[in-house]
């Protein structure tokens, strides 16, 4: 779990990339706000310029990603953009330190579940408007998204649209949303895509201001659940065979029988 010491963080991220390299991993990826405390509090205090080049969360996770040669998806941070505004942002390397991508969080978590939990991203973050998908080469695209980008079905099938083969969300549901929805939302969008569904959370910490669920996870495009890395801090690896994407659609053509007389999704807006 993130601690309020951002350089205590940033090595313990270090040290994870490293870790999962050494154990074979192709593509790394870290949980949500992993350079910082999850609370709107804490936002602001630990946002970084990764644009203006003033990031040492983003320099340490390029470095991290040449040092392991390894794809990093880099769960994600607190972004300052133009004009101060904030962002949840995750950010892509390619196993040269080179930024692939950033996806801004498009869906903020603003939620009041009487007597268990409220929050209000939307007090200090903007939203992002991409649909992120991300070449990393050998004929795999990742889709990225965040979170809260999980609930949406309608966002997934756009990443799969432009190609997503494995869908990533670095997240932290908490003990209220989490043992009911976590796994379910993972198994359900790997069936809805028809693609492998990366989850990435921290560690739980019950002595936290905002308690995480944990249970990383990576989940099949039939839905089945490959790992699991439970409540404690730890690293999974999963082996993935994009094959297996290409034997599901091909066996359930969804795509293909999609009723576009009747119905139709479409990428309405687009950033530069």
């Amino acid at each position: 779990m993130p601690t309020a010491d951002k350089a205590t963080n940033i090595r313990a991220a270090t040290a994870a990339i490293a870790a999962a390299a050494a154990r074979g991993a192709d593509v790394v990826v870290l949980p949500e706000m992993w350079h910082c405390p999850y609370g709107a509090a804490s936002f602001p205090v630990h946002a970084e310029d990764v644009d203006g080049g003033k990031s040492p969360s983003a320099d340490a996770l390029a470095a991290a990603a040449r040092a392991g040669n390894v794809v990093v998806v880099g769960g994600s941070v607190a972004e300052r953009g133009q004009g101060g505004k904030l962002y949840n942002t995750a950010l892509v390397y390619d196993s040269r330190g080179t930024l692939l991508a950033k996806h801004r969080k498009a869906h903020l978590f603003d939620i009041d579940i009487p007597g268990k939990i409220t929050f209000r991203e939307s007090d200090t973050l903007t939203a992002g408007d991409c649909v992120t998908v991300v070449d990393i080469g050998g004929g795999v695209i990742l889709g990225v998204g965040i979170c809260y980008d999980l609930r949406f079905p309608e966002y997934a099938s756009l990443l799969v649209s432009k190609g997503a083969s494995i869908l990533v969300y670095p997240g932290a549901f908490n003990t209220t949303t989490g043992p009911a929805h976590w796994e379910l939302l993972a198994r359900a969008r790997a069936v809805d895509a028809q693609a492998f569904v990366a989850l990435c959370s921290p560690a739980r910490d019950e002595s936290a201001g905002y308690v995480a669920h944990g249970h990383s996870m990576v989940v099949d495009p039939w839905g089945v659940v490959l790992v699991d890395a439970g409540e404690k801090e730890g690293i999974v690896v999963a082996d993935v065979d994009l094959s297996d994407v290409a034997a599901r659609r091909a066996a359930m053509p969804l795509t293909a029988q999609r009723r576009r007389d009747m119905y139709e999704l479409a990428e309405t807006k687009k950033r530069g």
